[in-house]
C-alpha cells in the first residue's frame, strides 16, 4: 500500500532560494475534482501530472491530515495532456524548487496564473513524528488546512482568497 506523510507549511522569508538545487514545472488537473469530495461523491482524489517531459496519474485518499494512502502511476506524456486537456476541470501550475536542509528534501511550491502570489513549502516524512529541520524561513503548518490542498485551489484560487484568508485566518 501506498502511503504519503506530507507535512505543509507557508514561508516566512525568501531566504529559502539560496539553498535551491532543483526547479521543476509542474502542471496538473483533477479527473474527481473538490466538487465531488466536498459532496461525498468520492473517497479519493484522482490527479493527472505532467512534470517536464514525464507524466502520472496520481489517486490520493480525501481525508485531511499529514498520513494520506497515495498511489502514482506512470503514464505516457501525450495520454496525459489529452486529459489535461479533455477531462480536468481547471489545471494548477507551478514551480517546484528543491531545497536540500540537512539529510531533508523540502520542495517548495510556487504557484503560477490564479494562484501566483502563493508560495508553501512541503516535506515527506518517513514517519508521522519523524523529526526535521527547522529552517528559519519555514512559517506556520498548515497540513491539516484543506484550503491549502492543490484539488481546491482550483475550485477557491489563491486569486480569490479575501484579505483573511491569504492572513491564514483558518475560520475563513
Amino acid at each position: 500500500m501506498g502511503i504519503e506523510i506530507e507535512r505543509k507549511f507557508l514561508l516566512r522569508a525568501d531566504t529559502w532560494r539560496a539553498g535551491v538545487t532543483r526547479t521543476l514545472h509542474l502542471r496538473q488537473g483533477y479527473l474527481i475534482d473538490a466538487a465531488a469530495l466536498a459532496a461525498g461523491l468520492a473517497r479519493a482524489s484522482v490527479r493527472v501530472r505532467v512534470q517536464d517531459a514525464t507524466a502520472w496519474l496520481n489517486i490520493k485518499s480525501a481525508r485531511a491530515g499529514i498520513v494520506r494512502d497515495e498511489y502514482d502511476y506512470a503514464i505516457p506524456p501525450a495520454d496525459a495532456e489529452r486529459m489535461l486537456q479533455t477531462l480536468c476541470n481547471g489545471l494548477i501550475e507551478k514551480r517546484r524548487h528543491v531545497v536540500p536542509v540537512d539529510d531533508v528534501h523540502f520542495e517548495i511550491d510556487e504557484f503560477l496564473g490564479s494562484n501566483a502570489g502563493l508560495v508553501v513549502a512541503e516535506l515527506e516524512l518517513s514517519a508521522a513524528d519523524a523529526p526535521f529541520p527547522r529552517p528559519l524561513w519555514l512559517g506556520r503548518e498548515v497540513s491539516q488546512h484543506l484550503r491549502y490542498f492543490n484539488v481546491n485551489l482550483i475550485a477557491h484560487p489563491y486569486a480569490a482568497w479575501n484579505a483573511r484568508e491569504r492572513a491564514g485566518d483558518e475560520t475563513c
